[in-house]
């Protein structure tokens, strides 16, 4: 018979996860759109992000007081879309309008 309490037990090997692919950021998929040419809308936002308008809003909001440039365009079809600008862009724009 053997004693169940003094019985050795079998070592355990701990299981490390499985890596996985780190997901993307609804901020970084914000951004991505921002920096294209033509930039995004509120709405193009919501459908990548799954945020609400306001939600939106506010992320362009916290970019511009990180002191992000963010422009707003009024495309053909009459929406409003917002754009990313470089910084080194920017700098530039505002230096040449200070010389004038």
């Amino acid at each position: 018979m053997i004693d169940i309490i003094t019985a050795s037990k079998p070592e355990l090997v701990p299981v490390a996860p499985a890596p996985t692919a780190r997901p993307v950021a609804n901020s970084a998929t914000a951004k991505k759109l921002l920096a294209r040419s033509r930039g995004a809308t509120i709405a193009e936002l919501q459908a990548a992000t799954g945020w609400q308008p306001h939600s939106a809003r506010a992320f362009l909001s916290g970019l511009r007081k990180a002191g992000r440039t963010l422009l707003k365009e009024e495309r053909k079809s009459g929406e409003t879309s917002y754009r990313l600008v470089a910084d080194a862009v920017a700098g530039a724009s505002v230096r040449s309008e200070a010389t004038e």
